[in-house]
């Protein structure tokens, strides 16, 4: 991959339009915005706003109310949702003894830049495609923002075998300490195979106790059970040449895991998601719901 990605990049925009819109918030990434110059954060905004067509093809409003709709209903869930499930769990693994943050595919993640006070004791190491993490690392840059102490980069591959080595090489990466790790985004792009070697890759290089959490599409989703918004997604990503590779049943996910010495520690569905996570929001903002992907669950998974 020798470009920057283009998914993530728009991850980026729902972050940051949802903590710009709202007092009440899923999740609130207050820097998401600072990483989009105003030309790019316009552009993907008026874009989104001319496909209401293709989202919501019964909606009738104005420009402004039509971008809210395509980004409530379909940019933003997935990408809130996660990130609040994720950040929620490393929280408690950090209370728990987790000394570090493995963030695989971090592309425009924030979390190093506005950690909370319990995170300063965490060694960070984001872990991505060099093309993206270098567009992160120019675009923070330039807004000047220093790199945190305990934030560490490494560029590689998750299609290739190298990317442990290079892990491995980083002076602030112990295979002896407790970790946590995110895998946000990841497995739509990898093949099950490669996936299945990521997450025993992962078991070698972890200590008994450490945990990993990541969202998964399951076995509808490239068929026609899948619900609207999961066929959209997958259109989308296709467009955008990052096709999605795979989908799996919540049986078939745990054989995955136990045969790479992961167990489930906790497991959301669609349903669970909106009712633990969008509850405050959707309260306090009846006219603008927003609900988990149907097609869509996060996992927790801790190292047996």
């Amino acid at each position: 991959m020798e470009k920057k990605s283009l998914t993530a990049l728009v991850s980026a925009f729902a972050r940051a339009y949802h903590a710009e819109q709202n007092e009440i918030m899923i999740f609130d990434d207050s820097l998401a915005r600072q990483l989009l110059t105003d030309e790019e954060y316009e552009s993907i905004a008026a874009n989104m706003s001319q496909a209401i067509a293709f989202f919501r093809p019964d909606f009738a409003g104005t420009a402004r109310q039509a971008l809210r709709e395509v980004v409530d209903y379909q940019l933003s869930p997935t990408p809130l949702g996660r990130a609040a499930f994720a950040e929620q769990s490393l929280e408690t693994a950090v209370t728990l003894g987790a000394g570090q943050y493995l963030i695989l595919a971090a592309g425009y993640d924030t979390f190093a830049y506005r950690q909370p006070q319990w995170a300063r004791g965490l060694d960070i190491i984001e872990i991505d495609h060099a093309a993206t993490a270098a567009d992160k690392q120019k675009r923070m840059s330039a807004r000047s923002f220093d790199t945190p102490s305990n934030l560490h980069h490494i560029a590689a591959d998750f299609n290739l075998p190298e990317w442990q080595s290079r892990l491995r090489a980083c002076p602030s990466f112990a295979t002896d300490r407790l970790s946590f790790c995110s895998l946000l985004g990841i497995s739509y792009y990898l093949d099950k195979e490669v996936f299945a070697r990521l997450l025993s890759d992962l078991a070698l290089l972890l200590p008994k106790g450490s945990s990993i959490v990541f969202d998964y599409p399951d076995e509808h989703t490239f068929t026609p059970q899948a619900g609207d918004r999961a066929r959209k997604q997958v259109r989308m990503a296709a467009q955008a040449g990052e096709p999605m590779q795979a989908c799996y049943s919540y049986l078939e996910l745990e054989e995955m895991l136990e045969g790479a010495n992961w167990l489930i520690y906790r497991h959301l569905t669609p349903i669970e998601i909106t009712d633990e996570l969008f509850q405050a929001y959707n309260e306090s903002y009846s006219d603008h719901p927003i609900t988990a992907f149907d097609n869509v669950n996060y996992c927790l998974a801790v190292r047996s």
